[in-house]
C-alpha cells in the first residue's frame, strides 16, 4: 500500500499543470541569467554551462568549490518532456476526436528530443581553402589536439591524434601506433608562454624542444565571441629505455592567418623513427575532397557595396567515383555526406573561401515537428468546426416570438 501511495503522488507530481508552469518559468530565469552571464563568461562558456547542464554552479571567485545554484537546461528539458508525456497519456484516450491533439503533442515531444540530439550530435567547424587548394578535412576553432606524426616513410605519414579532452584528464595516454607512451604532466585549458631569461628564477616549461627557452602560464578563460582560449601542455615521453623528457606543445607555437593555422612541429627520434609534436586545431576528416576552383566577390557596378560572394569547388570522392563542380554561394550552401558547407566568409586578397561547416544529423527534425503540430492543429480545429457546423444545421429553425403557429394563422 505505502509502493501505491508513492507511486500514485509521484504520478500526481508529473502529470501536475504547476509543474509545466514552474518548469516554464525557470526557463525564462534560465534563458535571462544565461543572457547576462555572457558578459563575463561568453557565449560557448555559457551554453555549456548554463544550457547544456543538469546544475548551474557557482562558487567565490578563486575558490575550489562550486555549488549547484538553479536547473540547467537539460534538467528542465527533461522535466517538461517527461511531464508532457506523462499528463498525454493520463488525460487523452486516443479516439478519431483527439486525433488532432496527439499530433500536437507528438509534434512537442520530437522539437524537444531534437533539440537535444542537436546538442549532443552537433558540431561547427571550418573549412578554408585558396585558389586551387584541395581538402579532406575542416578545422575546429574551439578544440584542439596533440598531433604525434611518424614522418620515416616519405610516401606516408602515420598520425595519432590526441583529443583535447584526453589530454585535459592528465594521466598516461597510450596507442597501439606508438612504441611509447605519453604522460600528461600538466595542462593549460588557455595558456600564454613568455620567453624565459638564462638568469631568470622560474623552472623552463619543459627539458626538451623548445621548452627550455619558454615559461607558460595559465590564463582566464576567453570571453570574447570572435576569439578562442589558446591550450597548452606538459607531455613526457616515456619508453621501455626510459624517458625522453619533457615537451611543451601548445598553439601559441604556430601561426593564425586568415582562419588557417600553421603549426610549428618540435622533432625527435626514437627506434629508426622521426616524429613530431604540434598541437594543432582538432581535425575532422570526411572520405572526399573539396577543392576550391575559383572565388567571386561581386560588387555593384560603381561601388564597393558587396553583391555577391559565391565559390566555385570541385567534388571529388575517390570510393564512389563521384566528381562534380559545385557552386557555394549566400544562402545556397552544399549539403552532402551529412555535411553542411557554407559561405562563410573570404581572404581580404579575393583568392581565398572561408567556409563554415556544420554537421549536424537530427537538422531535419524540428521541420518535421513543426510540420506535425501544424498538421495536427488543422485537424483538430477542423474535427472541432465540423462537429459544430453538424449541430447547428440539425438544430430546429426558431420560431419568430409573438408569432401564431402556420396552421392556425391559414385557418
Amino acid at each position: 500500500m505505502a509502493f501505491d501511495r508513492v507511486l500514485a503522488r509521484l504520478i500526481a507530481f508529473f502529470t501536475s499543470l504547476r509543474l509545466t508552469v514552474v518548469c516554464l518559468a525557470l526557463g525564462l530565469v534560465l534563458v535571462f541569467a544565461g543572457t547576462m552571464a555572457q558578459v563575463d563568461l561568453g557565449l560557448y562558456k555559457v551554453q555549456t554551462e548554463f544550457f547544456r547542464s543538469f546544475f548551474v554552479f557557482w562558487g567565490p571567485k578563486g575558490a575550489s568549490w562550486k555549488l549547484p545554484v538553479m536547473p540547467g537546461g537539460y534538467l528542465i528539458g527533461g522535466v517538461l518532456l517527461i511531464n508532457l508525456v506523462a499528463s498525454h497519456y493520463k488525460r487523452f484516450k486516443f479516439s478519431s476526436k483527439k486525433a488532432g491533439i496527439w499530433l500536437v503533442h507528438f509534434g512537442l515531444i520530437l522539437l524537444l528530443v531534437g533539440q537535444f540530439l542537436t546538442d549532443v550530435l552537433s558540431r561547427e567547424s571550418i573549412l578554408h581553402l585558396r585558389d586551387g587548394e584541395a581538402k579532406n578535412y575542416s578545422i575546429s576553432q574551439r578544440q584542439a589536439e596533440l598531433a604525434v606524426i611518424d614522418r620515416t616513410d616519405p610516401s606516408q605519414n602515420t598520425v595519432v591524434a590526441i583529443p583535447q579532452g584526453v589530454l585535459a584528464k592528465g594521466g598516461t595516454v597510450r596507442n597501439r601506433y606508438l612504441p611509447f607512451t605519453l604522460r600528461v604532466e600538466k595542462f593549460f585549458p588557455n595558456s600564454q608562454i613568455s620567453n624565459r631569461s638564462l638568469s631568470a628564477a622560474d623552472p623552463p616549461a619543459a627539458t626538451q624542444g623548445v621548452g627550455p627557452q619558454l615559461t607558460v602560464t595559465q590564463v582566464p578563460h576567453v570571453t570574447v565571441t570572435d576569439q578562442s582560449d589558446v591550450p597548452s601542455a606538459i607531455v613526457n615521453i616515456d619508453t621501455p629505455q626510459g624517458s625522453l623528457g619533457s615537451w611543451l606543445v601548445s598553439e601559441w607555437l604556430g601561426t593564425w592567418e586568415n582562419s588557417e593555422f600553421t603549426p610549428q612541429p618540435q622533432s625527435f627520434t626514437y627506434a629508426k623513427h622521426s616524429y613530431e609534436l604540434e598541437m594543432r586545431p582538432r581535425r575532422f576528416y570526411v572520405p572526399f575532397t573539396i577543392k576550391l576552383l575559383k572565388f567571386h566577390h561581386d560588387v555593384y557596378a560603381g561601388t564597393d557595396i558587396p553583391k555577391n560572394f559565391s565559390s566555385r569547388i570541385l567534388l571529388e570522392r575517390p570510393d564512389t567515383g563521384e566528381k562534380r563542380q559545385v557552386l557555394i554561394y549566400m544562402n545556397h550552401p552544399l549539403r552532402y555526406a551529412g555535411q553542411t558547407y557554407f559561405q562563410a566568409s573570404y581572404d581580404p586578397d579575393n583568392q581565398g573561401s572561408i567556409f563554415q561547416v556544420v554537421h549536424n544529423p537530427s537538422w531535419l527534425t524540428p521541420y518535421f515537428a513543426c510540420v506535425i503540430v501544424g498538421i495536427g492543429l488543422v485537424i483538430q480545429f477542423s474535427i472541432q468546426l465540423f462537429g459544430f457546423t453538424l449541430k447547428r444545421s440539425r438544430r430546429p429553425a426558431p420560431q419568430p416570438s409573438g408569432a401564431a403557429p402556420l396552421k392556425r394563422r391559414l385557418a
